[in-house]
């Protein structure tokens, strides 16, 4: 019984998921704010979308600085740096009276912010404090961003209908100043300065990969860093761009009440949780390349559906197929990010794959609001989503390594 204490890597797993969990719910108000910004201010949907876009690249900028520092500062310092630019955005936002200060405060203070948290840490803890289960653990971190869908969009509708605008950031805020206190007293940057090591044994894969870093202006000539960056803007611009910014206005004006709509996108993302999870699972066991194809073609699919949608029914099954790969490409990504360049650089090689996703998202957040001016629907968006998604199935496939993760080699002195 000696052998089985509580490890403190769980204690990382509870206190990282808690903060992106957050980070998620923050980034998850954007379609609940067009209508009421829209309302009090008088602004249009475009200039609304232009200030989630912006939120979307500086988000996606967050990322790189983020990794950058994780790799030079450690995921502790980092993390609470996030929590902290986004409890101070959050307090600007309830003084804005004009377009630009809400572009400035949403758009590049929180974008920062949710980046910094939501960008590398993830996927940095789970290299760091797991040698066996990294794969799981990346799922669930991935599903942290299903989880705040989960539980804020219908709870975030709900106060704004009693709270206004006003009422989502104060409450959101002081959130984000509950979870830095955990953030600050629990957090650790690694095993080694918590007097323990990873969980598992590491295989002698396990240890090439660990060991091994790749400079960026290496890791940029490379054909794979620019497969996985375009797949991944792909994965932007057809989830947090399109489907997290614009599925709640489409789908009110396709006839959908605003209560139904939000238990169906929270039913996304439960479905999301679980398909997350399993893809990290899968990520250690099947080629990642095809698990990335998989996704992006179940994906368009979903999409081509998506205008032809009219009744809960057939909602409910879109949410069904959509949510069960929405953020499911993240672990094997990460992986294969890892697996080709070496965990050593994967905070700045990851962080600027990950700014290509939110270029993605910050293209289709702004595009999805401009033609739905010009023509009155979304429909030819999401088209070119369902296009972008059978594109991200050939560069997935294109990759040079399929990044199953090897099994341990006997145990060595």
């Amino acid at each position: 019984m000696g052998n089985r204490r509580f490890h403190y890597a769980w204690v990382i797993v509870v206190v990282t998921f808690l903060g992106l969990l957050l980070s998620a719910g923050v980034r998850n108000a954007t379609s609940v704010l067009f209508e009421p910004l829209e309302a009090h201010f008088g602004w249009d949907r475009a200039s609304v979308s232009l200030a989630f876009a912006i939120s979307l690249i500086f988000f996606g900028l967050g990322a790189p600085i983020g990794g950058t520092l994780i790799d030079r500062y450690g995921p502790r310092r980092v993390m609470i740096a996030g929590l902290a630019t986004i409890a101070v955005g959050l307090a600007l936002l309830l003084t804005v009276t004009e377009l630009w200060q809400f572009h400035l405060y949403w758009g590049v203070i929180i974008g920062i912010g949710t980046g910094a948290v939501a960008g590398t840490l993830g996927s940095t803890v789970a290299l760091r404090w797991f040698n066996q289960y990294r794969g799981l653990a990346l799922g669930v971190f991935s599903s942290a961003a299903a989880a705040g869908q989960l539980l804020f969009l219908p709870a975030l509708i709900t106060l704004e209908v009693f709270a206004g605008w006003q009422g989502i950031f104060a409450t959101l805020g002081i959130l984000i100043a509950i979870i830095l206190v955990p953030a600050l007293f629990l957090m650790r940057n690694s095993p080694e300065e918590a007097k323990t090591t990873a969980i598992g044994k590491a295989s002698a894969a396990t240890l090439s990969v660990d060991s091994r870093a790749t400079p960026m202006r290496e890791a940029l000539r490379t054909r794979d860093f620019w497969l996985l960056a375009g797949s991944f803007f792909v994965c932007g611009y057809t989830t947090i761009g399109l489907i997290t910014t614009h599925l709640l206005p489409h789908s009110l004006e396709h006839g959908f009440q605003k209560v139904e709509i939000s238990w169906a996108i929270a039913f996304m993302g439960a479905m999301n949780i679980i398909g997350t999870t399993a893809s990290g699972w899968l990520t250690d066991r099947v080629d990642n390349r095809k698990l990335l194809a998989l996704y992006y073609g179940m994906r368009a699919i979903s999409l081509v559906a998506l205008p032809f949608i009219y009744d809960m029914q057939n909602m409910l099954v879109f949410a069904l197929v959509y949510g069960l790969d929405w953020v499911a490409t993240v672990p094997p990504t990460v992986n294969l990010t890892a697996q080709r360049f070496g965990r050593k650089s994967l905070g700045s090689i990851y962080g600027w794959i990950y700014f290509s996703h939110m270029m993605g998202a910050g293209l289709a957040s702004y595009t999805g609001g401009f033609f739905r001016e010009v023509l009155g629907d979304y429909h030819l968006v999401f088209a070119s989503a369902a296009i972008l998604g059978l594109m991200a199935v050939t560069f997935s496939l294109s990759i040079s390594i399929s990044a199953r993760q090897a099994k341990p080699a006997p145990q060595a002195a």
